[in-house]
This record gives C-alpha cells, sequence and structure tokens, in this order.
C-alpha cells in the first residue's frame, strides 16, 4: 500500500489536508524491526518520529536493575516526538514485541518542514502534544499500579527477568 494511503487512514495523520499529506509522504521511508529489537535506546540523540504499520512495540523505562513497560503501542499508533526537539535525548526505551513495520521520519527534516511552513507545523505539534500527553498518562497509571491503584485493561507486565540477584 502506497504510504500517501496509509497516512489517510492512521488516526495520527488522517485529518492532514492533501498538501500535508503529501509532504509527509515524501519525507518517509518504510522500516522493519525483528522480535526483541530495540528501536529507541533512552538517553541517545533522538533521530526519528515512527508511525507503527504492523506488529506491535512497547515503551519502557529501563534501569540497571529492572524493565517496566510503560506503553504497548500498535499500528496507528506513533512514538519518537522527541526527534523534533533540538538535541532532545530518547526519555524512554522502544522495543518490538514482534516482527513489525513502521513508517519512519527524519526528526530534523520533519522539524525543517514545520519551519517552512507554519500550517503544517502546528498541526505536527498539535498532534506530537497529543502523542506526549498519552504517554505522560501511561506513565501515570503505571505509577498508579505500583501505588497500588487497580490495573488498566491496557496494562502491561513487569519483566523481572533482568534483575541482577
Amino acid at each position: 500500500m502506497p504510504i500517501e494511503q496509509i497516512l489517510r487512514t492512521s488516526h495520527f495523520t488522517a485529518d492532514f489536508s492533501e498538501r500535508h499529506l503529501n509532504k509527509l509522504a515524501a519525507l518517509a521511508s518504510r522500516v522493519e524491526f525483528k522480535e526483541d529489537q530495540l528501536i529507541l535506546v533512552a538517553g541517545q540523540h533522538s533521530e526519528h518520529l515512527f508511525l507503527v504499520l504492523s506488529g506491535s512495540v512497547v515503551v519502557e523505562v529501563r534501569t540497571p536493575v529492572y524493565v517496566v513497560c510503560v506503553q504497548p503501542l500498535k499500528p496507528g499508533d506513533a512514538f519518537g516526538w522527541s526527534s523534533l526537539l533540538n538535541q532532545q535525548d530518547t526519555l524512554f526505551q522502544v522495543r518490538a514485541r514482534e516482527k513489525s513495520t513502521a513508517i519512519r521520519w527524519d526528526g530534523a527534516a520533519l522539524l525543517a518542514a514545520c519551519q517552512e511552513d507554519a500550517t503544517f507545523g502546528m498541526e505536527l505539534l498539535r498532534r506530537l502534544l497529543q502523542l506526549v500527553a498519552g504517554r505522560v498518562k501511561a506513565t501515570e497509571t503505571r505509577l498508579g499500579e505500583f501505588c497500588g491503584i487497580a490495573n488498566h485493561p491496557d496494562a502491561c507486565t513487569v519483566d523481572y527477568s533482568i534483575f541482577n540477584g
């Protein structure tokens, strides 16, 4: 399926104007991830925005002692919002749960497109703020679970296998 058609049907990009969808499509490339492949590593410079096409990925907090799933993402979900911020490091780890495909945008190229076209930039940044708000809400939900608040139906499990003893 052509990228333009995918972008028309994704909830992240569906309401963009045809001109803006074409701009997004021109800047996009397809990528594949293997099961358990690390896509983003917390603390590394953030370079790309992604839109999941197939499979699933998980947003995680990783420490030397444990890994906590913050939010599972499915086709139509986006991640990598920090790539549009100059010199911003990735805040979360993102890992493929299974073989997955995605659309990838270079954050610097998207930022340049936003600066060239204020209407495009405002619309993209509005969607990115919704993405950030969703990530904050997912983090809040996970913290609530650790504090004994009832599990949310979309909750993921903690990977205790990483404990070093």
